[in-house]
């Protein structure tokens, strides 16, 4: 959702929050505090709860004309759209479903706002319907912030788009290609006057799929747009349209966060700040080797490791050994093979890879396991 693009977002903001209380406020009144299958909304900020646990919001802040969504018990349709904005701007609207808290309106039994650093896993699935008779994009939001502010704009926005129609593009300028959660992406970069904005553009249509939020998150904090002591306030779910809109649908999701520790093999562990990084090269003119060795300075087992770090400027990865390395250059992630995934307390993998480079040689900076900052040898 790129609501902090609107000249009025303060004005929104505040309209929004009082509008939100006003709706709760109602919902208490009516004893309807809770979605029930076909729930429909037609007010600008109007929202309401599904499974006891998400809240989906009409979200219509970029114009005066009527929007209206149908809430089902698994998620919602767009029934009514009018209006159209300029598709070399902001879009009009952002229907959506989220976990964790927009402007103060926080969803049931949520633990977000949460450290990153605290988080082993988030995973997620989202399931879309589309329709061809307009113009938008179907966006995943994941909103980072220094604080756990559970109000206001977010200073990070990591958007996901799984479709867009129309003459439309992201927030800023492509600047890079990125494999994440074993997909490829267009990366796109910029800022929409109120906050960041690091955009992953499918290349081609997703309809469903399932993942993990932290992917991308490592991704953003590779590419110096968070930290790893920021927080996870929210993940969301909708449609952002410019043109009509009626008939596109949220068909189910589902979002869970888990702290540090997790044993699942299907999700990273997290060894909070305790892991080293030793990175050895052999380096000649124009190319060089690295060898890798990462090791758990931790008390807790890490299950499946991901390592981001950024390769200077003019390097450029060529083949890799012990660990799965995309993409070629800028900010990768070397991800863990089968049979090097755990990596015991006081235990050790190690990885490497060949490559070329221009001008000067030189070390990455830093680099993060699973998301957390390393200290390095």
């Amino acid at each position: 959702m790129r609501p902090s693009k609107h000249p009025a977002r303060g004005a929104r903001a505040l309209l929004g929050a009082a509008l939100t209380a006003l709706s709760v406020a109602a919902a208490l009144l009516t004893g309807a505090s809770s979605a029930q299958a076909d729930t429909t909304i037609c007010e600008q900020y109007g929202s309401t709860t599904i499974q006891g646990r998400y809240v989906v919001q009409n979200n219509r802040w970029g114009t005066s004309d009527t929007q209206c969504i149908s809430v089902t018990d698994s998620g919602f349709r767009v029934t009514q759209a009018d209006g159209s904005v300029p598709t070399n701007g902001a879009p009009k609207s952002y229907p959506s479903v989220f976990n964790g808290c927009h402007y103060t309106n926080c969803s049931p039994g949520t633990n977000l706002p949460m450290q990153l650093s605290s988080i082993s896993s988030a995973p997620t699935s989202i399931s879309y319907s589309y329709v061809g008779n307009a113009v938008y994009d179907a966006a995943y939001d994941i909103w980072l912030d220094p604080t756990p502010r559970k109000d206001g704009v977010n200073r990070t926005e990591i958007m996901v788009w799984f479709n867009r129609v129309g003459p439309i593009q992201p927030v800023g300028s492509r600047v890079d290609t990125a494999t994440v959660a074993g997909r490829q992406w267009e990366v796109w970069s910029g800022n929409n006057g109120g906050n960041d904005v690091l955009s992953f553009v499918a290349t081609s249509t997703l309809s469903s799929w399932s993942f993990d939020v932290m992917d991308f998150v490592r991704q953003t904090i590779a590419r110096g747009l968070a930290q790893n002591n920021w927080y996870l306030t929210s993940v969301q779910a909708g449609f952002e349209p410019w043109q009509n809109g009626a008939g596109l649908a949220v068909n189910s999701f589902s979002s869970t966060v888990n702290t540090g520790g997790s044993t699942d093999p299907g999700n990273p562990g997290n060894p909070g700040s305790s892991c080293k990084v030793v990175y050895g090269t052999n380096v000649w003119q124009g190319g060089f080797t690295a060898d890798v060795t990462v090791t758990n300075t931790g008390s807790s087992a890490v299950n499946g490791w991901r390592l981001g770090f950024t390769l200077p400027s003019g390097q450029q990865i060529t083949g890799s050994w012990g660990a799965t390395v995309s993409p070629s250059s800028g900010a990768v992630t070397a991800t863990s093979l089968d049979y090097n995934g755990q990596i015991a307390p006081g235990g050790q993998a190690t990885f490497g890879f060949q490559g070329t480079y221009s001008g000067t040689f030189a070390r990455p900076a830093a680099f993060t396991l699973n998301g957390t900052t390393c200290t390095t040898a």
